[in-house]
């Protein structure tokens, strides 16, 4: 059960309703959503740029959902874990494999790249530190300064969204569990 009550479309304000709409696109993010609209400040941010990300996102939704999906693993975020495993699926990772990412060394569904992002996230997400300049050698063989940046973005903000969902126990809707199974 959710500590703080799950707002509707109808608690916000009219002028956030069509980017409600755009949010209920994206995923089964309603939970997530209703809880950020106790501030509609914070949804109107948050949401408007996770969908212009989607739209004009520079990184390939493979490697996005390795990243969400390793950070959430770590981070231990259930939540984000069955909403982004079935999506990680689409980019042809199964469930069996999405539980295993951080194994990721031999990982039998991944390829070079795909180890890097896993690496990456793992990185960022513990050791952002301590991180030598070796790794950046590696990611720019493979990325473009705006998808390192856009990729580590999307990493250190799924971390905060591991936060918020965690420690609000953000409920997990059964759409969402269903889809994971």
């Amino acid at each position: 059960m959710s500590r703080v009550s799950i707002k509707t479309k109808a608690d916000l304000p009219a002028s956030l309703h069509p980017l409600w709409d755009r949010m209920e696109s994206y995923g089964a993010f309603a939970s997530q959503s209703g809880a950020m609209a106790h501030r509609p400040p914070i949804f109107q941010h948050m949401w408007s740029l996770l969908v212009a990300l989607a739209d004009d996102g520079v990184i390939a939704k493979r490697h996005l959902e390795l990243a969400l999906v390793t950070v959430s693993l770590l981070n231990q975020c259930s939540y984000c874990v069955s909403h982004h495993t079935p999506k990680l699926a689409i980019q042809g990772v199964s469930e069996a494999g999405a539980e295993r990412l951080l194994d990721y060394q031999d990982h039998p569904e991944l390829n070079e790249v795909d180890r890097l992002v896993v690496e990456y996230a793992i990185t960022v997400t513990n050791n952002w530190n301590r991180t030598r300049d070796e790794i950046f050698a590696r990611l720019r063989a493979h990325f473009t300064e705006p998808q390192i940046v856009e990729l580590t973005w999307r990493i250190a903000l799924c971390g905060a969204f591991n936060r918020f969902n965690d420690i609000l126990q953000v409920d997990v809707p059964e759409v969402a569990q269903a889809a994971a199974e």
